[in-house]
C-alpha cells in the first residue's frame, strides 16, 4: 500500500485527531522501527523501539468495515511485534470511540489511563484519550 492509499483511507476515517498526509506516512515508514501492515481497505501503522511497541494507528475505510479487516489486522500487529521482540505495547484512542476499544479489548488490550485533552479538534475543543496496554510474553 502506497503512502498516497494510506493518506487517502485514513482522511476516510479521521477528522480528530486530523488525517495525515501522503509525505507524512512516507517520513514515517523511511524508519526501519515503523511499519505498516495492510489489507486492500485497510492498514495499521506500528513502532517498535527498545523493547515496546506503539500502535500508531489503525485504519479501515467505512465501506469495508465489519468484515473483520481490524481484527486481522490486529492479530498480525501483534504477531509483528512479538517477531520484533517487543515486551509490552501502548495505544491512544479517543474515549469516545466505543468500537475501538472493543476491538482492542477483544484482542487482549487493558485501559490503563487517561491523557486528558490529548486530542486538539478543527473548532479548538480537546477531547480525552484513553491509553491502552498489551502485556507481551517475552520471546527469549
Amino acid at each position: 500500500m502506497t503512502p498516497s492509499q494510506m493518506a487517502a483511507i485514513h482522511a476516510q476515517c479521521f477528522k480528530t485527531p486530523r488525517p495525515w498526509k501522503a509525505h507524512e506516512f512516507a517520513q514515517t515508514l523511511e524508519k526501519d522501527y515503523n511499519f505498516c501492515l495492510h489489507e486492500a481497505q485497510g492498514f495499521i501503522l506500528g513502532r517498535v523501539i527498545a523493547g515496546e511497541a506503539e500502535l500508531t494507528t489503525l485504519a479501515v475505510a467505512p465501506a469495508a468495515r465489519r468484515q473483520g479487516i481490524a481484527r486481522r489486522l490486529m492479530d498480525r500487529y501483534q504477531a509483528e511485534i512479538k517477531r520484533r521482540r517487543a515486551e509490552m505495547a501502548h495505544l491512544e484512542v479517543a474515549l469516545d470511540n466505543h468500537a475501538a476499544q472493543a476491538l482492542y479489548l477483544a484482542c487482549g488490550w487493558h485501559e490503563s489511563g487517561i491523557r486528558e485533552g490529548y486530542y486538539r479538534h478543527p473548532n479548538g475543543t480537546r477531547s480525552d484519550a484513553l491509553i491502552m496496554m498489551l502485556d507481551l510474553e517475552a520471546p527469549y
